[in-house]
């Protein structure tokens, strides 16, 4: 199972269409919020089922500010993460998701890919895709994350980085 996680698109599709290019198929698409009301359009894109969550910049819109989805043996606690001070330490997001019984955190809001698949001192995953088109981590390169599940049932995450030919690599 393929699992394509992103963030902060903002409205503007262009690399994310080409990230969902280089990656089809995939069996769900997380977008952890800062949409700016397109689900239709990310959903139409992504061809598969869909999770969104809003975020800060999601003024008008219905979503809601938090989901949880699971995954085979995976709990995955999803929120833009402006609500719980991101920008200022990750013990918020990762407390959230423990006390929604979830082995994973995703969230967005600081543009900055993260990725502790080590498991915190909170027992979770915690990752961030960074963002498909508004980068801000040092060289601002547009990221997404992946999570795979094998046929074991294990999971493997991995973050990737659109590069100038528009093909992604992956990062840490």
């Amino acid at each position: 199972m393929k699992i394509l996680v992103v963030s902060d698109t903002h409205g503007r599709e262009g690399n994310l269409a080409l990230m969902l290019r280089r990656l089809k198929p995939i069996d769900h698409l997380i977008h952890c919020g800062d949409l700016d009301d397109h689900m239709d359009k990310i959903r139409e894109m992504a061809e598969c089922p869909c999770t969104f969550v809003g975020g800060n910049n999601d003024y008008y819109s219905s979503l809601p500010g938090e989901a949880v989805v699971e995954f085979g043996d995976y709990r995955i606690f999803v929120t833009h993460g402006h609500l719980y001070g991101v920008h200022f330490g990750l013990g918020g997001v990762q407390k959230a998701a423990v006390a929604r019984a979830c082995n994973c955190a995703f969230f967005g809001h600081t543009h900055v890919p993260y990725l502790d698949a080590a498991m915190s001192p909170y027992g979770l995953t915690t990752l961030n895709p960074g963002s498909a088109t508004l980068p801000r981590q040092p060289g601002r390169r547009p990221s997404c994350a992946v999570m795979e599940i094998d046929r074991f049932g294990k999971a493997h995450f991995s973050i990737r980085y659109l590069n100038a030919s528009g093909s992604l690599e992956v990062g840490q």
